[in-house]
């Protein structure tokens, strides 16, 4: 039974804990064990948190026999991007640099509040340093591997997160998003995750790659589980000067409401003449089963992609110069190459490219008068193979590394609220995302629209049998 419950839903596993049918102590044995036996395959965990989890377990175990009422995620196994604050562990951020921090004294905030309901935590994954990367290949603790092919990647840099959720060592982990990095290995490992509009969720205790960018949020197997742990991360933080003002609003109680009353619409264009055929094929498959006809064009999306990798280049250089100065041998070459590059580039571009930020962000709003949904591709491509440089794409040969996130940076860049839904076109074994996109604020809008693709049966994110 507990098995079954690891390759099932978060909510099937809180519910087993509330009514007593399992304790939470034998289902975080049974993530432990699961983590333990497969881990090895994966490369998902680098740190494993077992006497933290198995204490918090007991401690839910005994709340219910006293007859206390239990969090909503109750006895939830979650896990966590290497790069969140983790009390007494430290934060790698994928990077051998930091490995030489005195451990984190509290947990980020995200954490204690997923933990404040009910949730335990099994331990850090794996990501690509210092969260520059959409590949999930790691040069310090060695790739994250696709749980549906061994020997593809899990996109990045929250791969460890993606492959952690659909391996079903976890069935939540949390990841961050700069320029794709929840949606691209969602995509590519087969997983649901949500990137929430810029200034949502508290960042306080995640280690920063560009302040301006930076998204924390979910991976799960569903968007009843994506629900429940966004639920529970939300609120006002102080210390966050980046959050937002605005008050909590939980969305688990409308997904019932379906997308039958939404008007939602493709992206063509740039986000049409970019894609590969698999990438086309899940985003007609998806619009077909919510009768989206129309298509409507996010004009200046490729300057927004650049524009993203400006700013990216130029935050990211100042933020890791001084380790640059003193370290530079201890950086992956591809990520030390590329800061290095961004510390060259004249301040004045950045400047430029905010502009532009405000200019472009105009006429994304612009579109949602019309339209409540937007759907786009969430990677050109299924996950190459480990090691893979390039790919061919529209007849051109493009590198990997820069490219899995032509569709996500655009959408990063104005920090609009995503959910990254899978696809599994006929006769293929690897899955492709596709970017549910909506208005600021409205990330109930775009998981009422998932948890519909759900019950038609258009979505779904299957443990992998990859043992």
């Amino acid at each position: 039974m507990t098995a079954a419950l690891l390759d099932g839903s978060a909510h099937a596993i809180a519910e087993a804990v509330r009514s007593g049918s399992t304790s939470a102590r034998e289902i975080a044995e049974a993530a432990l064990g699961r983590v333990k036996t497969r881990n090895g395959a994966l490369g998902a965990f680098t740190d494993v948190t077992a006497t933290r989890a198995l204490a918090k377990a007991d401690a839910i175990d005994a709340a219910r026999a006293r007859g206390e009422t239990l969090g909503p995620l109750a006895g939830v196994p979650f896990a966590v991007k290497n790069l969140f604050d983790v009390e007494g562990l430290r934060t790698r951020a994928g990077s051998k640099i930091n490995r030489d921090l005195p451990p984190a004294r509290a947990d980020a905030t995200i954490i204690a509040r997923l933990e404040a309901a009910g949730a335990v935590l099994i331990g850090a994954l794996n990501m690509g340093e210092y969260a520059y990367d959409f590949t999930g290949e790691n040069s310090h603790d060695g790739p994250s591997r696709n749980p549906h092919d061994l020997e593809r990647m899990t996109g990045g840099s929250s791969g460890g997160s993606a492959a952690a959720v659909a391996g079903g060592l976890v069935p939540i982990a949390l990841g961050s998003d700069t320029n794709g990095s929840i949606r691209v290995p969602s995509s590519l490992c087969g997983v649901l995750g949500l990137k929430p509009t810029y200034g949502r969720l508290s960042r306080v205790g995640a280690f920063p790659f560009v302040a301006s960018f930076d998204h924390v949020g979910p991976l799960a197997r569903s968007a009843g589980d994506l629900a429940l742990a966004y639920d529970a991360m939300l609120g006002r933080d102080g210390a966050d000067p980046a959050q937002a003002e605005r008050p909590a609003t939980p969305v688990s109680a409308t997904l019932h409401e379906g997308a039958k009353e939404l008007r939602i619409a493709k992206l063509g264009g740039y986000f049409a003449n970019s894609a590969g055929p698999d990438a086309l094929a899940a985003l007609d498959a998806l619009a077909r089963a919510l009768n989206a006809k129309r298509t409507v064009e996010l004009a200046h999306a490729d300057a927004a992609r650049s524009a993203a990798y400006l700013i990216t280049m130029i935050e990211g250089a100042a933020l890791h110069l001084e380790r640059l100065r003193a370290r530079r041998q201890d950086f992956d070459p591809d990520v030390g190459d590329r800061l290095i590059a961004g510390a060259m580039l004249p301040g004045a571009w950045a400047a430029r490219a905010q502009k532009f930020r405000r200019l472009f962000r105009d006429e994304a709003l612009a579109l949602f008068r019309d339209v409540d949904i937007l759907l786009a591709p969430a990677t050109p491509c299924r996950a190459p193979k480990l090691g893979q440089k390039t790919f061919v794409l529209a007849g051109k040969e493009m590198l990997v590394r820069p490219n899995l996130g032509l569709f996500t940076q655009p959408i990063s860049f104005i920090g609009l609220p995503v959910v990254a839904a899978p696809a599994w076109t006929a006769g293929e074994k690897l899955p492709i995302g596709v970017q549910i996109i909506a208005a600021p604020w409205r990330e109930d809008l775009a998981l009422r629209v998932v948890s519909a693709l759900e019950r038609e049966g258009v979505v779904r994110a299957p443990v992998a049998k990859y043992a």
